[in-house]
């Protein structure tokens, strides 16, 4: 008999350093998972992705077990690594803090293809590009 699956997780942790600590702690202590199991199991599988902000899906089954999934880490977290920049432009209509190449724009949607709704790369770039010019950061 299949499990039953009671509860659907999506949380962010950086990659290789989850802890029992919020935010991760109390949510999956509500849904009843060993929370170190989690971690360890997360840890282990995100060594190669230290300190990167990584989107989890967790599922969770009746009899407690768990799986989960890891996603890309979030665009604007892409484009400010690429552009070396520490945050966005608080205006970016008017303030332009970084720019990007056509390149660096097709590595973040080659990154990111997975998670995005586009059908090729010229459509995950124009996602990616819409991305940037909201936070103030130019096409080149």
């Amino acid at each position: 008999m299949a499990k039953k699956i009671v509860k659907l997780i999506k949380v962010q942790a950086k990659g290789g350093q989850a802890n029992p600590a919020p935010p991760l702690g109390p949510v999956l202590g509500q849904a009843g998972v060993d929370i170190n199991a989690f971690c360890s199991q997360f840890n282990e599988s995100t060594k190669d992705r230290m300190g990167q902000v990584v989107p989890i899906e967790i599922t969770v089954f009746d009899d407690r077990s768990f799986s989960f999934i890891l996603k890309q880490p979030p665009a604007a977290n892409l484009i400010l690594e690429k552009a070396k920049l520490k945050k966005g432009s608080g205006e970016p209509n008017k303030n332009k803090v970084g720019s990007l190449n056509k390149s660096q724009l097709k590595e973040i949607a080659e990154t990111k293809m997975p998670d995005l709704n586009a059908n090729d790369v010229e459509g995950a770039m124009e996602i990616i590009a819409g991305t940037a010019r909201s936070m103030g950061v130019t096409i080149e």
